[in-house]
């Protein structure tokens, strides 16, 4: 939880039971500590409009992942509403349960969200709930999901990604609106020429600039000597370029038009260079798709590791899996550690330097911002990597997901679904699913 940025408010009316009150916000409060989070916001009752503008105040321009406002007692929808108009963070309300003495609702804590949620509603405000004790495991569990979600929706709002050249004619799949993905994720996309912004810079690098770069490489693959020193310089040289591009211009990720410019032009691959900038965190898509890296930056900022786009390509019927290749791009952390990692050669174009490994085994995440339907989607999946040798050269995998493969198959063909997918290690379901209510996107399960 160190990197997730939370606040805490505990909201009452002084005509109910400000002792009781006190003494379930505490017990609140002592809960998320004692799991490790970190609260912003008054550890006290705040039960006037004065107050509520204090505490956002002093909340204001804080990087909030997630504000849980605690119904302590019941209160109209003002105060809540106010902190939802103010602060541009993702809301959880929290009511209570109270003894059915018989007697005095002391603290009427469930009416209280049920106005809050509808004026939020109303006013077209997201929010998640949640009912139950303040001891309550449970709620942990929501709150460092939800939290999760936020951080992601956090920095994508201020993500820039950059734009290398046009998607290939024919590759509707990685059209694009950057308007629409400015207005609904924040994402800013900031355009690139192939030959006047990066072939240029990328051909006056010298051998001698790349050396240390690939020092490097030959001590993680077993056969960099192999390769075309003349075209490995290249491909290097565009690792450094747009290393150095998204360090000068704040860039998070790149789409790059891969080919055929980069062949027919400098005579070399991409992927290598994008695989290794993919596994500085700096996510790389082919074939310039912007959903595709945008997705990418979902994945790693959840899994706090990288992300690989690609195609399924085939289907192992004896093992029910999906077998997912792309030419080379798959970042070295990602290879199968009793496997050997190589480099190797584009299997049409002949030229290097692409990574050439079986994906290692284990649970992934599959997602993907889908525009088929011409309105965002965010698709989503499980399955189990399963360790396998290469079904084709470059990098591969055979994924068997938590449904029968062709279902998935059905899925994605009946759905238009495009022809890249994105996966991380780990299991981010909740997370993704949470990510996709809070920017109000529909979710098209695969699993």
């Amino acid at each position: 939880m160190s990197d997730l940025h939370l606040a805490f408010i505990s909201i009452a009316r002084p005509t109910f039971d400000i002792e009781f009150a006190k003494e379930k916000t505490d017990a609140a409060r002592a809960n998320l500590l004692g799991a490790g989070m970190d609260l912003s916001g008054p550890e006290g009752l705040v039960m006037d409009t004065a107050q509520v503008k204090d505490c956002i105040q002093e909340l204001r321009g804080s990087p909030l992942d997630l504000l849980v406002i605690f119904q302590a007692t019941f209160a109209d929808s003002s105060m809540v509403k106010t902190i939802a108009k103010e602060l541009d963070t993702p809301l959880l309300l929290w009511a209570v349960p109270e003894p059915h003495t018989g007697g005095r609702l002391r603290l009427n804590s469930f009416c209280g969200i049920n106005l809050a949620g509808q004026a939020l509603t109303r006013a077209g405000f997201w929010y998640e709930y949640v009912y139950a004790n303040p001891d309550d495991p449970s709620v942990v569990d929501t709150i460092e999901t939800l939290a999760r979600a936020g951080h992601v929706r956090r920095l994508l709002r201020g993500a820039r990604v950059g734009r290398i050249g046009e998607n290939p004619q024919g590759f509707e799949t990685c059209l694009y609106d950057p308007k629409r993905l400015k207005k609904i994720f924040g994402v800013e996309i900031v355009q690139y020429r192939l030959q006047e912004d990066i072939f240029h810079d990328l051909q006056n690098i010298k051998p001698s600039q790349t050396q240390a770069v690939r020092d490097t490489l030959a001590r993680v693959v077993s056969n960099l000597d192999e390769m075309n020193p003349e075209a490995t310089q290249k491909s290097l040289s565009t690792y450094l370029t747009l290393q150095h591009i998204a360090k000068r211009d704040q860039l998070n990720g790149f789409a790059v038009r891969c080919w055929p410019e980069f062949f027919t032009d400098v005579g070399c691959a991409a992927c290598g260079a994008m695989s290794m900038l993919t596994d500085e965190m700096t996510p790389c898509s082919c074939e310039a798709d912007v959903n595709g890296t945008v997705t990418l930056l979902m994945l790693q900022w959840l899994s706090h590791q990288p992300a690989f786009l690609t195609d399924m390509v085939s289907v192992d019927q004896a093992r029910d899996a999906l077998v997912l290749w792309h030419c080379g791009l798959a970042p070295l952390s990602m290879a199968d550690p009793e496997k050997e990692k190589r480099v190797t050669i584009h299997s049409n174009r002949e030229l290097p330097l692409l990574m050439e490994f079986p994906l290692k085994p284990g649970r992934v995440t599959v997602a993907r911002i889908s525009e088929a339907t011409g309105d965002y989607r965010l698709v989503v999946g499980s399955g189990e990597m399963i360790r396998a040798p290469q079904s084709f050269s470059g990098t591969s995998g055979l994924l068997h997901f938590d449904k029968p493969a062709d279902q998935i198959i059905e899925t994605i063909l009946h759905e238009g679904l495009e022809h890249h997918i994105s996966i991380t290690y780990g299991n981010y379901l909740p997370e993704l699913c949470a990510l996709a209510n809070m920017f109000d996107i529909p979710i098209l399960h695969l699993t």
